[in-house]
């Protein structure tokens, strides 16, 4: 990480415990939340993330992915890196998910830049902000507003 965040900005605290809530949410809902790897989903984790992303490079590559999430109607929210391989690999998922008829939402991909202003460029970096983030739940219906 060579960038310098500042954790304890509590404005974007707060924002981040409402997109983890929301994450939370959608994934109680149903909602299946892919991160590119391992350390992105532990990350995802240790700010309060309840529930279990799908890992990208589990699988086989794209198809594989896609041969494994391909159930219609289900929502799928990519929260990939905003670096070259992350820009890379969602786009070719959102054009191959959404010719399945997949409901792909970059949504949470755009809100978790714009509440870090940009800062977080790999969901893998939310580690610093875990400290001022421990033991959120999805239940807190009153931090909604901040995304």
């Amino acid at each position: 990480m060579g960038y310098q965040y500042n954790a304890n900005d509590t404005e974007t605290v707060e924002r981040l415990r409402g997109f983890i809530g929301m994450l939370n949410e959608e994934f109680d809902k149903g909602s299946v939340i892919v991160v590119e790897g391992k350390r992105d989903a532990e990350a995802l984790s240790k700010v309060g993330f309840t529930g279990s992303p799908a890992v990208f490079h589990h699988f086989r590559g794209i198809a594989d992915f896609l041969d494994s999430h391909d159930s219609a109607g289900k929502k799928i929210i990519l929260l990939l890196d905003m670096d070259r391989t992350g820009r890379y690999l969602t786009s070719r998922l959102v054009s191959q998910l959404q010719s399945h008829r997949n409901n792909v939402s970059l949504s949470y991909k755009r809100a978790l830049a714009k509440i870090t202003n940009g800062k977080v460029r790999h969901v893998e970096d939310l580690v610093i902000y875990a400290p001022r983030l421990s033991g959120i739940t999805g239940s807190r219906k009153d931090l909604y507003f901040y995304t």
